[in-house]
């Protein structure tokens, strides 16, 4: 069984009006949310042992924040070439191009590509409160957790059974 980690970016700040969109940062807030889900990860340990991040600077900033909270761990990069506002097509083909060694893999990515991606891979067995909260809205540092069967080069829509939906704000009054 592997493991399938979404992570939308966390928020992006919109200070600079001229700034090219694969340019914009992290919005303070954003900051303060990536390192909470990657304590989350931490904690629940779903730790990847692959990671794949789109090229633009906040899913960047975003996944170097969640790195810093995983105690150490040292996932393989993988090159996130394509992943900039991918379609759900194009997010699958990355997948698909896994090494079938990765067991779990987390994908920072963006919308709308990132939720539709998500709710297309939803298939039987999926933990319904999760698909419900997951379709209804898919924020900024969201993480959606599947399990997968079968090797990453076979993954098609509907194969994938969503176990967990979080968000954030489900962790900020702790």
């Amino acid at each position: 069984m592997k493991e399938l980690l979404l992570l939308r970016h966390a928020k992006s700040s919109w200070d600079e009006p001229g700034m090219s969109d694969i340019e914009r940062p992290l919005a303070p807030r954003g900051r303060r949310a990536a390192p909470l889900m990657g304590r989350e990860l931490m904690k629940r340990g779903w730790l990847p042992d692959r990671v794949l991040v789109s090229p633009a600077r906040r899913a960047q900033q975003t996944w170097r924040l969640v790195a810093a909270e995983l105690g150490g761990a040292e996932p393989d990069l993988g090159s996130g070439e394509g992943l900039y506002m991918a379609s759900p097509d194009e997010l699958l083909a990355a997948l698909r191009s896994t090494s079938r060694t990765a067991k779990r893999v987390l994908l920072v990515g963006h919308n709308p590509g990132m939720e539709d991606f998500a709710s297309r891979l939803a298939g039987a067995g999926s933990e319904e409160d999760a698909l419900e909260r997951m379709r209804e809205k898919f924020p900024t540092a969201a993480l959606a957790r599947f399990t997968i069967e079968g090797e990453w080069n076979a993954l098609a829509f509907g194969a994938g059974r969503l176990l967990d939906f979080l968000k954030p704000k489900d962790f900020s009054q702790r």
